[in-house]
């Protein structure tokens, strides 16, 4: 049994940001944390010109801006820091904005990054409590009349795929909309802008030797023996080989596993079915150990993966962190005990969570669709994640396999207003949730641009080669 878990209130410190942003350039390079992977010596900028044009409008009064990210891995926030402090011409920057994060990242991230992310600015969110009406007001309040913009990730989490966008959540349309609202209520005339920004990552040399040590160390960790090198296969296949048969025998030992939770979670476990496909063998498995935690904390299954990830982990934290009792030192060593038990009960719920949530994005053909090192590198580094999280890691350390540039791309900006041509399906005259669903499908549409974009000469602010880190 834990505290209860309350909101981290934004206190923002000049001088901490003023810090972080001395430090950023070591912070990119090397791992200064077991959980950061780093290693990125360069960090490029296309069309940040639009960006620009829309602080300079910000900073007049003109518009309000809420800046959606791009989120596939934790090095995100960082590449994020440095657009708005390098990557913008010398009149606008540095600048700082005001962001939601997940109220769980200081649970598996330490205490000190909970006090760090409200130092710079934070609003700490609770993602399966819906909806945490603290942080949405407070997200709303700032958006509608703070001294900084408002920057967020649309997709909620990390999903490990530089290449494919994840689901996005509600929230970044429903703030815009709410601040369109407000202003018009209250007779105001700025405009309200969601800027969508691409990210992704690229080796700058690709490392297969590193890779293939990697596949050797899980191939060991799985109990597979080395494959015999093929003659008649080329390099790539060989590697993809070697990754299917990671994963088959992952999915294999996990489908018997959980086989024999069938009775507890009232339906009858399919036993494993090698001659499924393995995109269906995948989903069949998330969705027998969902059912398992869902049973453990007493919930009904519905929705979509993420949807139930969300709110197992909500109900995990309310049996870990009670409201519902006194505080702990006062309760009788009986109500204690049981206490304990109960959240044990849930910690073990999670943990069976963090397994699905690491591959909730896992299809089985995102390396073969595209063969790339980016992609066999994601792959290998989520099934490393996996075999960490079985063997007790709570936060896998990723061994690094080489340095990165990180390319963010500034989409075209979307303006949440009826007046817009390229937002008619945003009149004030339609349903609100028919407004939701325009503009989540807009922000995906921009998204997914800026992912596919074709890669130019980089530039910085839109003018000049990108600085190095």
């Amino acid at each position: 049994m834990q505290p209860p878990l309350r909101p981290i209130r934004p206190a923002p410190s000049g001088a901490l940001w003023a810090l972080l942003l001395m430090l950023l350039p070591l912070l990119l390079r090397w791992r200064v944390l077991l959980w950061l992977p780093a290693g990125i010596a360069r960090v490029e900028v296309e069309h940040g010109e639009r960006l620009a044009a829309l602080l300079e409008q910000f900073r007049l009064g003109r518009c309000r801006l809420l800046l959606a990210f791009r989120h596939s891995d934790v090095d995100d926030p960082l590449c994020g820091l440095w657009l708005l402090s390098r990557g913008l011409p010398r009149t606008l920057r540095p600048q700082p904005v005001q962001f939601l994060y997940d109220r769980g990242m200081p649970l598996w991230g330490g205490r000190p990054l909970g006090w760090v992310l409200s130092r710079l600015g934070g609003i700490s969110l609770r993602r399966g409590r819906h909806p945490d009406w603290s942080a949405l007001r407070q997200a709303r309040q700032l958006l509608r009349d703070g001294p900084f913009p408002l920057a967020l990730a649309p997709e909620g989490a990390t999903n490990g795929h530089g290449e494919r966008l994840g689901p996005l959540e509600p929230g970044a349309a429903r703030l815009a909309l709410w601040c369109r609202d407000d202003l018009r209520r209250a007779g105001r005339e700025e405009a309200v802008w969601i800027v969508p920004i691409g990210l992704r990552y690229r080796y700058r040399r690709p490392c297969w030797a590193r890779l293939d040590r990697l596949l050797a160390r899980l191939e060991r960790q799985a109990g597979l023996a080395p494959p015999p090198p093929s003659a008649a296969a080329d390099p790539d296949t060989f590697r993809y080989r070697r990754l299917l048969r990671l994963g088959e025998e992952l999915l294999t030992q996990l489908e018997r596993f959980y086989a024999r939770f069938g009775e507890e979670s009232g339906s009858a476990a399919p036993a494993p079915e090698a001659q499924l496909p393995l995109a269906e063998r995948i989903t069949r498995l998330r969705a027998r150990v969902l059912e398992l935690a869902e049973a453990r904390l007493g919930l009904r299954g519905a929705g979509t993966a993420e949807d139930r990830c969300r709110r197992i982990e909500e109900m995990g934290w309310q049996w870990i962190h009670r409201e519902d009792l006194p505080p702990r030192r006062t309760l009788p060593p009986l109500q204690r005990g049981l206490a304990d038990w109960t959240a044990s009960e849930a910690a073990l719920a999670l943990r069976h969570m963090r397994l699905v949530e690491t591959f909730v994005a896992v299809s089985g053909g995102y390396v073969a669709e595209s063969p790339s090192f980016e992609r066999f590198a994601e792959t290998a580094l989520l099934l490393h994640d996996g075999l960490e999280r079985l063997r007790g890691a709570s936060l896998p350390s990723r061994p690094s396999l080489g340095w990165r540039r990180a390319r963010l791309w500034v989409a075209e900006p979307i303006s949440v207003g009826a007046a817009d041509p390229v937002c008619a399906d945003l009149s004030p005259r339609g349903s609100a949730r028919g407004e939701v669903l325009a503009l989540m499908d807009l922000l995906r549409r921009r998204l997914l641009q800026a992912m596919q974009e074709r890669e130019e000469p980089p530039a910085a602010a839109g003018s000049g080669p990108a600085p190095q880190v």
